[in-house]
C-alpha cells in the first residue's frame, strides 16, 4: 500500500491538502499519481543471510565418525559382494575356484576335529549329525532364495540316484575307517577322482586331455608316497594293531568295500553334474543327498552303534562341523557344475597337501623322508597346472 500526498492551490490563498491511498503503484486511477517504490529489496532475506562466526570450530564441518564408519563398512560390503560374484559366476574359473574352496574347508575340518576334539563319538553319529545340518541349511538356501523344495519340473532321476550312490558311498566309507587304519582308508577314499574321470568319459562323455590324465595320476601318485611314508614311520596310533591285525585276515573283503564306496561315489560326482547343470541349483543336490543320508545315518548309528550323548562342547563342534561339511557339499557341487568333472576333481588332492603341511608346521612331523616332499611337491605343482591351465574352450 503506497501514500502519496499533493497539494494545490485556490484564487483565495487557502491551501488545500489532499491524501491520496494507492492500492498498486502501477494501476492508479482517478488523477492518482504513480509513484515509483524507492524501496530497496534485498537479494538475500533476513533468514538466508549466512551467518559466520569466526569462533566456530572447522572441525564441525566434517563427517562425523559415525558417517566414516559406515561409507567403510559400506566399500568392505561392497567388496565382499563383488568376491563372492567372482567366486560363484564371476570367471571362467569359478569352478576350479569353488573345488578349492571345497577342499580347503574339509582341511579346516579336519584341523577342527585334531584340534578341538574333547569327546570321543561314534562315526556313525557324527556323520548322523553333519547329514542332518546339510539337510536344514540346504532346505533354508532352498526357501530363501525361492526355490521349490519338491516340484515336477526338477531333474528327479539323477537327483534320486545322486543321493542313493552318495549314501551308499558315505556308509560304506564309514565302514573302512572302523575297520582299517584312517591313512589307508583316506588313500581308498582319494582314488573316488580317478573313477570318477573314468566314470564322467563313460556316462557324461567328456573328452579327458593327456594334461588332464596326467594330472590326475600326479596328484594321486603324490598322495601315495605321503601316505606310503607315514605308515612306515608308524605315525598309528597304538590301538590301531588290533585293526591292522583283523584287516591282515579280512583285507581282500575291506579292499573290495573300499573300492565300492570310491566307485558309487564316482558315479554320484557325475549325477551331481548332471543333477545341477539341468536344474541350475546346485544346493538341490545337497537337499536331496540330505533327505536319504540323516535318516540312514541315523538308523546305522542306533543299530550298529552305543548312542553317545554329547556335551554341550562336543555338540558346538558337531555343529559347526555339521555347518562346514554343508559349506563344502554346496561349493563341490557348483564346481562340478561348472567345470568339467576330470579337470574339477584334481584339485580336491589340495587336502592331501595341505594337511601334510599343516603337519609339519605344528611340529608333528618333519622333513625326514624324500617322499613326503616328492609328494606335496607331485600334488602342488599338479594342482597349481590345472588352475593355471584352466578351464577348456568349449567349456566356457
Amino acid at each position: 500500500m503506497i501514500m502519496s500526498a499533493s497539494a494545490f492551490t485556490t484564487d483565495g490563498a487557502d491551501h488545500t491538502v489532499e491524501l491520496v491511498v494507492l492500492e498498486n503503484p502501477e494501476l492508479a486511477t482517478d488523477g492518482g499519481l504513480a509513484v515509483p517504490s524507492k524501496e530497496i529489496i534485498p537479494l538475500l532475506s533476513q533468514a538466508e543471510r549466512p551467518k559466520i562466526n569466526i569462533f566456530k570450530d572447522f572441525r564441525s564441518r566434517e563427517k562425523p565418525l559415525e558417517q566414516v564408519i559406515k561409507n567403510i563398512t559400506e566399500a568392505e560390503i561392497s567388496l565382499l559382494s563383488q568376491l563372492s560374484f567372482w567366486v560363484w559366476k564371476g570367471s571362467r574359473y569359478s569352478g576350479l575356484v569353488c573345488m578349492a574352496l571345497s577342499s580347503i574347508i574339509y582341511f579346516v575340518m579336519e584341523v577342527l576335529s585334531d584340534k578341538f576334539n574333547a569327546q570321543s563319538i561314534p562315526l556313525f553319529e557324527t556323520a548322523f549329525t553333519r547329514c542332518t545340518v546339510t539337510l536344514i541349511l540346504s532346505c533354508l538356501w532352498l526357501r530363501i532364495s525361492g526355490q521349490p523344495l519338491f516340484e515336477a519340473t526338477h531333474p528327479w532321476s539323477p537327483l534320486v540316484l545322486r543321493a542313493l550312490l552318495g549314501s551308499l558311498s558315505l556308509l560304506s566309507f564309514v565302514y573302512c575307517i572302523q575297520r582299517i587304519p584312517f591313512s589307508q582308508a583316506l588313500v581308498l577314499g582319494f582314488t573316488t577322482p580317478i573313477f570318477a574321470s573314468i566314470m564322467a568319459k563313460i556316462i557324461l562323455h567328456e573328452k579327458l586331455k593327456i594334461a588332464d590324465i596326467v594330472g590326475l595320476i600326479c596328484s594321486f601318485f603324490g598322495m601315495l608316497f605321503i601316505f606310503k611314508m607315514l605308515y612306515t614311520r608308524r605315525l598309528l596310533k597304538a590301538e590301531e594293531a588290533s585293526i591292522i591285525s583283523f584287516m591282515r585276515n579280512h583285507h581282500i573283503y575291506i579292499a573290495l568295500i573300499g573300492l565300492f564306496s570310491s566307485i558309487t561315489s564316482g558315479i554320484s560326482y557325475c549325477l551331481i553334474k548332471a543333477a545341477a547343470k539341468a536344474s541350475d541349483q546346485p544346493v538341490l543336490t545337497v537337499f536331496s543327498f540330505g533327505i536319504l543320508a540323516s535318516p540312514a545315518t541315523g538308523i546305522c548309528s542306533f543299530a550298529f552303534e552305543e548312542f553317545v550323548l554329547p556335551s554341550r562342547y562336543s555338540l558346538s563342534l558337531m555343529l559347526i562341523l555339521g555347518t562346514l561339511s554343508f559349506l563344502a557339499e554346496v561349493f563341490l557341487a557348483r564346481g562340478l557344475q561348472l567345470e568339467k568333472v576330470g579337470k574339477a576333481v584334481n584339485v580336491q588332492f589340495t587336502e592331501v597337501a595341505l594337511s601334510q603341511l599343516w603337519g609339519i608346521c605344528t611340529s608333528r612331523m618333519g622333513w625326514t623322508s624324500f617322499g613326503q616332499l616328492a609328494g606335496c611337491l607331485l600334488i602342488l605343482i599338479s594342482v597349481t597346472c590345472t588352475m593355471y591351465i584352466g578351464p577348456d574352450k568349449d567349456n566356457e
